[in-house]
């Protein structure tokens, strides 16, 4: 792979349109990446032909924008940094999960490779960050694990929440306040048919309810059968 100069705003909006690809389709609008970096359409067409012009995406005005094979290596390794600082702030600094995201969005650009493969194995070689995301290895290549959202387990259902779909500090602390964490084993013991919530149990121990939003943005493992 070679070796490309890229701007801190660059790689931000690499690492943007990848997750916006990731949801589904194969191509994303300038309108949808403006309404994610909250920026102006016509500075997102401008940064857009620039990194046309590095080849790290395919763009033609009015008909989305799309990765290159190369674009998605650079993407996946902006990734694998930032993963691999949030576990590093969260275990060995003792940040809470809901601390990281801006210090690792700062960190994540930080591009030698050695001190990048030096953290992964000082870490343990981590699977998965603190949010359940996977790392990406330095290949571009990651572990993935079979999983669904909460919110469609039928009741008599356990397993373990393995990741989460919204990481805002917001929500990370509302889930703190429930008591449910990457690891908790959670049983869903009933579904309100007015308004979806859940109720859980959690832990073996404590139940709560869960609105249908937070529900869908948990995912679980569930346990065999």
């Amino acid at each position: 792979m070679r070796m490309i100069q890229l701007s801190s705003t660059e790689e931000n909006y690499l690492k943007n349109i990848y997750r916006l690809l990731a949801e589904g389709g194969e191509k994303v609008g300038t309108n949808e990446i403006a309404a994610l970096t909250g920026t102006k359409a016509a500075s997102v067409s401008d940064m857009l032909k620039k990194l046309a012009e590095k080849q790290l995406l395919s763009y033609r005005k009015y008909h989305g924008v799309s990765l290159t094979e190369e674009g998605t290596k650079t993407a996946l390794l902006i990734l694998r940094r930032q993963r691999l600082w949030e576990v590093f702030l969260v275990e060995k600094l003792k940040f809470a999960w809901d601390e990281v995201a801006a210090i690792a969005e700062e960190l994540e650009h930080v591009k030698a490779p050695v001190l990048v493969r030096r953290l992964d194995e000082y870490l343990g070689f981590p699977k998965f960050d603190p949010h359940g995301d996977p790392i990406p290895d330095e290949f571009g290549e990651w572990e993935s694990s079979p999983r669904v959202l909460l919110q469609e387990v039928a009741p008599g259902k356990a397993g373990k929440v393995v990741a989460v779909t919204n990481s805002s500090a917001a929500f990370l602390s509302y889930l703190d306040k429930v008591g449910i964490y990457i690891g908790a084993k959670v049983e869903v013991l009933d579904k309100i048919e007015f308004d979806g919530s859940v109720e859980l149990r959690i832990d073996g121990g404590k139940t709560a309810y869960l609105s249908r939003e937070v529900a869908a943005n948990l995912q679980v493992r569930l346990h065999p059968s």
